[in-house]
C-alpha cells in the first residue's frame, strides 16, 4: 500500500524546485507549464495533465493521477482531441515508467 499523495501540494512544493518566473518573452506553453507548476495538483484538469505529461514535467506525481482518470475513463480528453491524455500517458519513455516504478516502491517501503 502506498502512502496517499498529498493532493493540495503544487508540483513545486512536491518536488521542492522552485522554478524562476518566465521571460516576458516565454511562449505561451512554457507560461502556462511555469503556472501549472505551483497549482495544487488535485486541481490540475484532465488538459492541465495532458500538457504537463506530454511535456515530462513532474511525471512521478502526474502519471499516477492520470491513470486514476485513465482508469475511469481511458478516452478522457483535454483540449486536443479523444483520448489526448491516454497517449500523452502511453507516449513517454519506457525508462520514465522504471523510475516512477521505482519511487512509488520507495514509498511504500517507507511505511
Amino acid at each position: 500500500m502506498t502512502r496517499p499523495l498529498n493532493r493540495d501540494r503544487s508540483l513545486e512544493e512536491l518536488e521542492r524546485d522552485r522554478w524562476p518566473v518566465p521571460s516576458a518573452d516565454a511562449t505561451r506553453l512554457v507560461a502556462t507549464a511555469h503556472g501549472l507548476r505551483r497549482r495544487p495538483i488535485g486541481e490540475l484538469t484532465v488538459e492541465d495533465m495532458r500538457l504537463l505529461i506530454g511535456q515530462d514535467i513532474g511525471l512521478r506525481y502526474l502519471l499516477p493521477l492520470a491513470l486514476e482518470v485513465l482508469r475511469d475513463n481511458p478516452m478522457a480528453e483535454g483540449d486536443m482531441y479523444e483520448g489526448d491524455l491516454l497517449s500523452a500517458v502511453l507516449t513517454r519513455n519506457p525508462a520514465v515508467w522504471t523510475e516512477t516504478v521505482s519511487y512509488v516502491v520507495r514509498r511504500t517501503s517507507r511505511l
